[in-house]
């Protein structure tokens, strides 16, 4: 009788954490559609690559680093981004069409949803570590500013082979 209880009360405990972890993640995902974030110029990343700095906002601070990559993609995509200090200049969004978002939501949907084919174009630079100043309180939400490598070059290339963006050699 008391391994049926325990393996009741261990489905129960893994049951409840998978809907948990599920929550956070819808959660995650609502936050990120809304595409709240600011994006700036971190300093000058290896060829072939940007190194960007994304000020992510969301009301729980693990939930804003958690998407600061899916955010630093979408803003070199649609967003780019302004030049200034540290030896950095301003790069235009790969993508010259504003509403090729939507147009193209077959493609931008899975390739943005958790896990998707984004992850293969950013990496953290920060190796999760988030500076105190980095972490600013505003209202009931959190600012977190997170410094991540895009590939930007692999990027493109990418974008091009699946007709999304035309290719620099196209002519004009």
């Amino acid at each position: 009788m008391k391994t049926k209880q325990l393996m009741t009360l261990v489905l129960l405990v893994f049951t409840t954490a998978f809907f948990a972890q599920s929550g956070k993640q819808k959660k995650a995902d609502k936050a990120t559609r809304e595409w709240r974030y600011e994006i700036e110029c971190a300093g000058i990343g290896k060829d072939g690559t940007y190194l960007i700095k994304v000020w992510s906002y969301s009301k729980k601070a693990d939930i804003a680093i958690t998407q600061a990559k899916k955010n630093a993609v979408h803003g070199v995509i649609f967003k780019g981004f302004s030049g200034g200090g540290q030896g950095c200049t301003s790069q235009k969004a790969l993508a010259s069409n504003p509403n090729i978002e939507e147009e193209k939501a077959d493609f931008f949907d899975p390739f943005f949803e958790e896990g998707g084919k984004y992850m293969k174009y950013v990496s953290e630079s920060s190796d999760g570590n988030v500076d105190a100043g980095d972490r600013v309180k505003v209202g009931k939400e959190y600012k977190i500013g997170v410094i991540v490598s895009v590939s930007k070059d692999a990027l493109r290339k990418d974008l091009e082979a699946a007709g999304i963006i035309r290719g620099l050699s196209s002519g004009f």
